[in-house]
């Protein structure tokens, strides 16, 4: 079965990233995409209900046509947690991935984890991508080069790196100095099967990282 994508969604610059990076995860596979901006509590007068409504909505219609394709589904998530709706939001619509621009302070061409995303690598049950900052001016752009950092006695990564360049005609690599379009990440050890966690070493190394990021959990290969 193709993956299912969830972009974590708000507007924002950075979140811009996001989108592009959910667009060259699925270009060329039958993977789905999908938006998700999450509200962290209703408003007690309807009407201000309804404002807030709309604001989300209009958000995610903002991701629709950077995108360029009004078909794309969205959803307005309520819970208090952003990392933790869009855990919920995954494990119902049966997403593979959720992905995240990096932190609003990062420097362009860096990955940083915002808050949302540190949540859900840090035991999450879907696989979590977050994008390089600034990738978004580069538009609608394709992965072209990949490599691994697998983790031990997992293939997880190795596998979902090969079945996305399968995918995708993109070329698996084994020297980062160029800064590949994306280094796929295997979980720690220590991670549960089926969760997210990231090793020690492995956050030392995306933090001098140039290139977006996906993290997949343990013992858990994403097919697109």
């Amino acid at each position: 079965m193709a993956a299912r994508l969830i972009v974590s969604y708000d507007g924002t610059t950075n979140d811009d990233d996001a989108l592009a990076l959910g667009q060259m995860l699925v270009s060329g596979t039958e993977s789905v995409l999908a938006l998700a901006y999450v509200r962290h509590s209703r408003e007690y007068d309807p009407a201000r209900e309804e404002i807030a409504e709309h604001d989300a909505m209009r958000r995610l219609e903002h991701g629709t046509t950077w995108l360029e394709d009004p078909d794309v589904a969205r959803h307005v998530v309520l819970d208090p947690s952003t990392g933790a709706g869009l855990g919920k939001l995954a494990a119902a619509e049966q997403a593979s991935v959720v992905v995240f621009g990096s932190d609003y302070r990062t420097p362009p061409g860096r990955v940083e984890p915002g808050g949302a995303a540190q949540a859900l690598l840090s035991g999450g049950p879907v696989a979590v991508a977050v994008a390089r900052a600034g990738l978004r001016l580069g538009g609608h752009g394709a992965i072209t080069t990949i490599s691994v950092s697998p983790s031990e006695d997992d293939s997880a990564a190795q596998q979902t790196a090969s079945s996305l360049a399968d995918a995708t005609g993109a070329e698996l690599v084994t020297d980062e100095g160029a800064g590949p379009d994306l280094i796929v990440v295997g979980s720690s050890p220590t991670a549960a099967p089926g969760r997210v966690a990231l090793s020690g070493a492995a956050r030392a190394r995306l933090d001098s990282a140039r290139s977006s990021v996906l993290v997949v959990a343990r013992e858990t290969p994403i097919s697109f």
